[in-house]
């Protein structure tokens, strides 16, 4: 498995591992963001950002024993990269999900995701995408504002340029509008913080559909 760093991904790309090519997964990524396959990645299905990976689970690998355990195990023990764990849950395959629940997130410290399929997947994918280049684009207005705010020389306005910057950037969530994205900054002020909201605490300002949507997102 890779480390941190060794993997540059440019902003709004995945980097897949050579053999989803021709994949129905890979199919459906195509057109709607830039994907680019690589060798050597190891235990690494897809990267998203040069600090997070995925790695998928299939239906098959879930049947068939216990390989994709000690994947997972290797690779949290060899990698400094975040992983998020994408796992098909299918009537197949649902009597075994509470026990890889277990293994992924309090054992091995990861994130899971379920999906029904390869098409759910992409969808997922690509919304993670979606996410990690708008929290890019936020970051970087943020920095440039800091820099405008120590120069004397540039007028003072200009540092006010990160508040807009911020709530479009909430509005890109699915069934967020600009009224939501208002309750929703006034309530957590950072994408930082609204990312790593509650579904409860997220409920006490947009409701229960809405705070569905966003956590989802």
């Amino acid at each position: 498995p890779v480390t941190a760093g060794s993997i540059v991904v440019p902003h709004g790309h995945v980097i897949g591992n050579e053999k989803w090519r021709g994949s129905e997964l890979a199919q459906r990524l195509q057109g709607k963001t830039r994907l680019i396959f690589e060798d050597g990645l190891g235990l690494v299905d897809f990267h998203l950002s040069n600090r997070t990976c995925i790695l998928y689970i299939s239906e098959a690998d879930l049947v068939a024993g216990d390989e994709f355990k000690r994947r997972l195990a290797r690779f949290r023990n060899a990698s400094s990269l975040g992983g998020i764990v994408i796992v098909e849950k299918t009537q197949i395959s649902d009597q075994y999900f509470l026990p890889v629940q277990k293994l992924v997130v309090l054992e091995l410290g990861m994130v899971l995701l379920p999906v029904a399929n390869q098409g759910e997947a992409s969808q997922l994918i690509t919304q993670l995408v979606m996410l990690f280049t708008l929290s890019f684009a936020f970051l970087q207005v943020r920095e440039e504002s800091k820099d405008r705010n120590s120069n004397p020389f540039l007028p003072k306005q200009c540092s006010q340029l990160a508040e807009p910057s911020v709530f479009r950037t909430v509005q890109q969530i699915p069934g967020v509008g600009e009224a939501k994205a208002l309750l929703l900054l006034q309530q957590f002020g950072t994408i930082h913080q609204l990312c790593n909201a509650s579904v409860k605490e997220l409920e006490l300002v947009v409701g229960q559909t809405a705070a569905q949507q966003i956590y989802r997102f």
